[in-house]
């Protein structure tokens, strides 16, 4: 807001910390999913106790904690439940998936490390929640989530004994569809998981706030040109387009900010490349072609 005067008529805003759907092609995001985050902590008792003592009369915090899970997400299918967390995926983002679907294929799902054993001579795999690779990017693009990324109030294995534990604490992670609003999704997230808890314990979600989703603009003729011309020069193939599952809290603010802008959301996450996970890596060669590429693009532009 203190530059706008110095910045004018924005007609193009480039991020360059996105994600790509191989190494193959420039690749622009049309959407980013939202976040909600927070502690989730149920305490029955203020000290362990022996559990031979107190099991069957005293409730396990971890069995109210799966209660109290269950009214945000079945856990059988993953989804979920509260409506308001849901939205309508607009056709033009469909027609995408399909369209991106048909040049990644099964890589969509195969790409991650899945677990694997020996299985009567072969060997099996884990497997993901769908293998139909349209339905495979909504999944993770345009689907509230839950994740759970961290623990609390668990000894380690080794040091495990007999004792009924005091309370189970969960670090949350929601990923929400881009067009929901994150922080009504915190207030409503908060109520359902705190509000009439099991056998009246002492149940809390801490949040530690939340982002809103963004889902891009419509593309001008002469951005669609301009992606297109600059993916055959550096990469002898059309530009794709894709959505992300992660979120950037920026983007949201910049469109609403420079609404009549196209937005160039692009980055070099494509696969294997596990950003924020062990073993994470940068593919040089890609990102020195999407660096010619964006140049290209604001070379063309008008």
């Amino acid at each position: 807001d203190a530059l706008r005067p110095r910045l004018g008529d924005v007609g193009l805003v480039i991020c360059l910390d996105s994600g790509a759907g191989n190494y193959d092609q420039l690749w622009l995001t049309t959407s980013l999913r939202g976040m909600a985050s927070g502690t989730l902590k149920v305490q029955i008792l203020t000290e362990g106790v022996h559990s031979g003592d107190a099991s069957g009369l005293v409730p396990s915090s971890f069995r109210i904690m799966r209660q109290v899970l269950d009214r945000l997400e079945d856990s059988k299918s993953g989804r979920l439940l509260p409506q308001s967390f849901h939205c309508e995926i607009p056709p033009e983002r469909l027609a995408q998936a399909a369209a991106t679907a048909a040049i990644l294929g099964d890589e969509v799902y195969k790409r991650f490390p899945w677990a694997h054993y020996d299985c009567g001579g072969s060997t099996a795999f884990a497997l993901p929640t769908t293998t139909d690779p349209v339905q495979a990017l909504v999944n993770r693009t345009w689907t509230p989530t839950l994740s759970v990324t961290g623990a609390e109030g668990f000894p380690a294995l080794q040091d495990a004994g007999n004792v009924l534990r005091p309370y189970t604490a969960f670090k949350l992670s929601l990923r929400l569809p881009p067009l929901v609003d994150a922080g009504q999704a915190v207030q409503e997230l908060k109520a359902l998981l705190e509000d009439n808890a099991p056998y009246q314990a002492k149940v809390t979600f801490e949040s530690n706030g939340g982002a809103t989703g963004w889902n891009a603009p419509s593309t001008a003729p002469w951005f669609e040109q301009a992606l297109n011309a600059s993916s055959q020069a550096h990469f002898g193939a059309p530009c794709g387009y894709i959505g992300q599952g992660g979120t950037i809290p920026l983007m949201s603010m910049l469109s609403q900010g420079f609404p009549t802008a196209q937005m160039m959301v692009c980055g070099v996450l494509g696969p294997k490349s596990n950003a924020h996970g062990p073993n994470e890596f940068l593919h040089v060669p890609y990102a020195k072609k999407l660096t010619a590429a964006v140049a290209e693009v604001i070379a063309r532009m008008p």
